[in-house]
C-alpha cells in the first residue's frame, strides 16, 4: 500500500488527507529512501540540478507578536533589540549585489516602526539602484492595503509560513491571533500577485501525523511559488524551552512529500536544518530542496535575530557565508545559480516578464 502511495505519488502528485496520514504513519526505511529518490528525481524533472542562492538581511529583531516558540517574541526581555535603518538595509544590498545576489529577502520581526512609507521608499530604492533584482518580503501580517503598497512599489514576493494548518494548535501557539487571519493574509498576497513563500514547522509539541497532514494538503490546495519547511528548535527563554523539538528525519520527510505534492515550487534547505545536523543543508537538498538563503545580515546584529538557539553562521561575513555554502553545494554535485529567478508556476502566470528560473 504504501509504495503504491509513493508510485500515485510520484505519477499525480496527489494524495488524499486520509492517504497522507496512511503513509505517514506506515513509512519504514525502504519505502522512507524510495520516497527520498521520488523526490530527488521530481526536483530534477522540474528544475535540474541547479540550487538558487538568495541573500538573506534580517533587518530588525523587534516583534509585536508573542509566539510561543519564538526567541524574538515580545515579551522575551533579555533579547537585545535592534532595528536598521534603511540606508543601512541599502548598504547590504549593495554588498550583497556585488556578490552575485539578484534576490534579496528582507526579512523581521512583526515591527510598526518600519510604517508603509518607510517600506514603499526602501522598496523603490533598492529597484531604482539595483533594477534587476527581485526583492522578498518577510515581515508577518500587515492590512491588505500595506501588501498592495509594497507590490505597486516593486516588490516581488513575499514569505509568510502558516506554521501549522490546525486552527487549534495555531491559536494555542500564537496567543491573539488565529489561523483564519493568516490564511485571510495568504490569500490576499495571491490575490494580488505576489509570488507567495508558504510553510510550516516540524515537531511543534502536540503535532501528530494528522496535523502534519493537514498542514500538506493546505499546501496542495494553496499551491504556493516557495515552501519552507524546518524543525521546531526549542529556546530556552520561551515557554516552550522544555519541549522536545523536531528531528532532521521528520523534516527531510516533509519536504519530500512537499516537493511531491506541489513540484513546481522552490523548496529551501533552511538553516535551522544545518542547526540540527552539520548537513542538514545538504541532506535537504538530497531529497528536493533547491534553494539556500546565505545570510547579508551585518555581523554587529547577526546574532541577536535568535528565533531559536546555537543557529549556525552567525560569526561568519557575509563573503565567508556565501563561499561555505557555494562549496557545500557543489560538493552534493549540484550547481549554485545566482540569478534573480522566479519560481516555475509564477513563470506560466506572467510568461513575458519571467526572463530565467529561480526561486524565492
Amino acid at each position: 500500500m504504501v509504495l503504491n502511495l509513493l508510485e500515485k505519488l510520484l505519477v499525480e502528485h496527489e494524495l488524499s488527507y486520509e492517504e497522507i496520514v496512511y503513509l505517514l504513519t506506515h513509512l519504514d526505511d525502504a519505502s522512507e529512501r524510495t520516497l527520498f529518490q521520488y523526490a530527488h528525481q521530481t526536483r530534477l524533472d522540474f528544475y535540474g540540478n541547479r540550487v538558487y542562492l538568495r541573500g538573506l538581511i534580517e533587518f530588525s529583531n523587534v516583534c509585536r507578536r508573542n509566539c510561543l516558540y519564538c526567541g524574538i517574541r515580545a515579551s522575551n526581555q533579555s533579547v537585545e533589540r535592534y532595528r536598521m535603518l534603511p540606508e543601512d538595509i541599502l548598504q547590504c544590498c549593495k554588498h550583497g549585489y556585488g556578490l552575485g545576489y539578484r534576490t534579496f529577502v528582507l526579512q523581521s520581526g512583526e515591527d510598526p516602526w518600519y510604517t508603509t512609507d518607510i517600506l514603499v521608499s526602501l522598496i523603490r530604492d533598492i529597484k531604482g539602484r539595483f533594477p534587476d533584482v527581485a526583492i522578498t518580503l518577510s515581515i508577518g501580517e500587515r492590512p491588505f492595503l500595506d501588501y498592495l503598497a509594497f507590490h505597486k512599489a516593486g516588490a516581488d514576493r513575499f514569505l509568510m509560513r502558516h506554521e501549522t494548518a490546525d486552527g487549534v494548535l495555531y491559536a494555542r501557539l500564537h496567543p491573539g491571533t488565529s489561523l483564519r487571519e493568516r490564511i485571510a493574509s495568504l490569500e490576499a498576497l495571491k490575490e494580488i500577485g505576489f509570488q507567495v513563500g508558504d510553510g510550516f514547522m516540524v515537531g511543534l509539541p502536540g503535532q501528530g501525523p494528522e496535523e502534519l497532514a493537514k498542514d500538506l494538503t493546505f499546501l496542495r490546495d494553496l499551491h504556493p511559488d516557495m515552501i519552507g519547511i524546518g524543525p521546531f528548535i526549542p529556546h530556552s527563554q520561551t515557554p516552550l524551552h522544555d519541549c522536545e523539538g523536531g528531528t532532521v528525519r521528520q523534516t527531510l520527510i516533509m519536504v519530500a512529500l512537499a516537493r511531491l505534492l506541489v513540484p513546481d515550487a522552490l523548496l529551501p534547505a533552511t538553516t535551522a536544518l544545518g542547526t540540527l545536523h552539520s548537513r542538514g543543508r545538504e541532506q535537504a537538498l538530497s531529497v528536493g530542496a533547491n534553494v539556500v538563503m546565505p545570510n547579508l545580515t551585518p555581523a554587529r546584529v547577526r546574532p541577536k535575530y535568535q528565533l531559536y538557539e546555537n543557529k549556525i553562521c552567525v560569526e561568519e561575513d557575509s563573503d565567508q557565508c556565501r563561499s561555505c555554502i557555494e562549496w557545500r553545494i557543489e560538493l552534493a554535485g549540484l550547481k549554485v545559480d545566482m540569478g534573480r529567478g522566479d519560481s516555475l508556476r509564477s513563470m506560466k502566470r506572467r510568461p513575458s516578464e519571467s526572463t530565467a528560473m529561480g526561486a524565492i
